[in-house]
């Protein structure tokens, strides 16, 4: 089994509940959404560059780097067949796994597995262009160690959100952040509405690596 890595680098984890943390981020190649602010659009597409990594590969890089923590993205990890077998072969060799995915499919089989990985998946929100395919089942599979995250980039996309993180009572089930679409709506605004629901255990959340960084600039 090989994998299609279209990146592998250090850096800091720039959200989730890692944020801040070192991490070695392992992109892979797909992804079967197109959201409107896709900030990856050019490792989604099937013939995006990639090397081509089997687990024990991928494994003996996180390892070399001395960084205990590994973030898994794309793209979409989750379409990698076999990704069980990498997920163990890390977290037997110790290091703390996150799956950042776009919460289209089931996190059932990894979440269920005896070396479990965290996973942060995305709601995708109206503005996105593809909430129909959002997979609100995996939402019964989630502990505090995970994280559903809204990106807004909209008053109306922050409504859904509140909608949705009340209706599946999130809070009370895993990490829930709200962060805005890169240059689309203030901060300050997401606050404002915030306190006025009442979001009681929600977190705002800026992308780290876009301010410490030209938020174009890959590998960081």
């Amino acid at each position: 089994m090989r994998y299609p890595v279209v990146e592998k680098f250090v850096s800091i984890n720039g959200e989730g509940q890692r944020a801040g943390e070192l991490a070695v981020f392992i992109r892979f190649r797909g992804c079967n959404l197109a959201c409107s602010y896709c900030d990856t659009r050019w490792a989604n597409t099937d013939d995006a560059e990639a090397e081509l990594m089997t687990a024990e590969e991928i494994a003996s890089y996180a390892s070399a780097t001395g960084v205990r923590n590994v973030t898994l993205t794309g793209g979409e990890p989750l379409l990698q067949p076999g990704l069980g077998t990498l997920t163990d072969l890390l977290i037997s060799s110790g290091h703390n796994v996150e799956i950042e995915t776009n919460g289209s499919i089931s996190v059932a089989e990894l979440a269920t597995a005896g070396h479990r990985p965290s996973f942060t998946l995305d709601y995708k929100l109206p503005g996105s262009g593809m909430e129909n395919h959002m997979l609100t089942d995996n939402y019964a599979f989630l502990t505090e160690n995970d994280t559903v995250k809204f990106v807004s980039g909209s008053i109306s996309d922050l409504k859904r959100a509140a909608e949705i993180i009340k209706e599946h009572d999130l809070i009370s089930r895993c990490r829930v952040y709200i962060s805005p679409v890169f240059g689309k709506i203030e901060p300050a605004d997401i606050v404002g509405f915030m306190a006025a629901e009442h979001l009681n255990g929600a977190r705002l959340q800026l992308q780290l690596h876009k301010f410490i960084w030209d938020p174009d600039k890959r590998g960081v």
